[in-house]
Parts: C-alpha cells; sequence; structure tokens
C-alpha cells in the first residue's frame, strides 16, 4: 500500500491550540504529514508574525511527531500538496461561518485538482471558538494568551504590543 501524505495549510498568525489539535489528530490518520504556512496571504495585507517565525512556532510544538513537517509556501495549495505528493488536503472546522469559505475553496480546489481531496476534521469542543485573529485581538490589548496558543507564541504577541509593533 503507498504511502499516505497530507497537507494542512494555513496562515497559522499565530498558530492556536486548536491548528495544534487539527494537525495532531490529522498526522495519526496520514503515514506523513506536511504543515504549509503562507508565506503572504492574498487576503490579509500584513502578518504579525514573519514565515520563518510561524513556522518556528508550529515546528517547536510538534515534539514527537516525526511524521510531521513544516514549510513556508507560496503557491496555490493543490501545487504545494502536488510538490509533496499528498492527496491530501487537511483543514479543520469550527463553524459554519468556516464551512461557508471552505466549501467555496474545495470547489475551486476541486476544478484545478480533481485528483486531490480535502478533508475537514470538526473542532474539538474546546477549540470551536478560536481563532488566530481573536488572539491577535487579545494580545493587541496586552492581555495573556497563554491559554490560546503554544508556549512559543504565547510569549512573543506580549512582546510585540509592548515594542507597539502590533
Amino acid at each position: 500500500m503507498p504511502e499516505s501524505a497530507a497537507v494542512c495549510p494555513g496562515t497559522y498568525d499565530p498558530v492556536t491550540l486548536g491548528h495544534l489539535d487539527i494537525i495532531h489528530r490529522a498526522a495519526a490518520i496520514f503515514d506523513r504529514g506536511v504543515v504549509g504556512v503562507v508565506r503572504q496571504p492574498r487576503h490579509k495585507q500584513t502578518t504579525m508574525f514573519p514565515v520563518e517565525e510561524r513556522i518556528g512556532f508550529i515546528e517547536r510544538s510538534l515534539d514527537g511527531f516525526s511524521n510531521v513537517t513544516v514549510e513556508g509556501f507560496s503557491t496555490l495549495v493543490v501545487d504545494f500538496a502536488r510538490t509533496h505528493e499528498a492527496r491530501s488536503i487537511v483543514k479543520g472546522l469550527r463553524a459554519v461561518s468556516d464551512f461557508e469559505w471552505e466549501f467555496q475553496m474545495n470547489n475551486l480546489n476541486r476544478g484545478l485538482a480533481a485528483d486531490i481531496e480535502t478533508m475537514y476534521l470538526m473542532s474539538s469542543p474546546q477549540y470551536s471558538f478560536l481563532s488566530s485573529r481573536g488572539v491577535r485581538e487579545i494580545a493587541s490589548f496586552a492581555w495573556p494568551v497563554a491559554d490560546y496558543v503554544p508556549p512559543a507564541a504565547a510569549r512573543r504577541p506580549s512582546a510585540l504590543h509592548a515594542s507597539g509593533q502590533t
């Protein structure tokens, strides 16, 4: 049986515990996973963290997951999946609003690459409210975010706020 591989694409600005939950669950399903960190998302003017730092946050959070790698990308997600010989894209869904966007993206991706299937994992209940946008908002007011992001990322938003960069 051939090796199964999946990509978990996202901006991860910053990575949240909800993102990590989806990545961990996907790693248990597939032989190999690649977390694809979008270098400069088209839907945002800028990111809070540079891509190298976002990649580092995720890598430091994946100890014990030898079947998962992390890298940045700036192509279409289906091209990124093909580069890694992945036949699956794994995404998390929290609410109906996620579904509407992901439904559109799935249909576009299917038109570009019918051989690559998108799979959706429902958010674990404790993370169903959690978003990077919400974490950035909390951090912008200098409130702690340690309950929502891994330790490396939890230290960084407050440092950005303190330096006036948010």
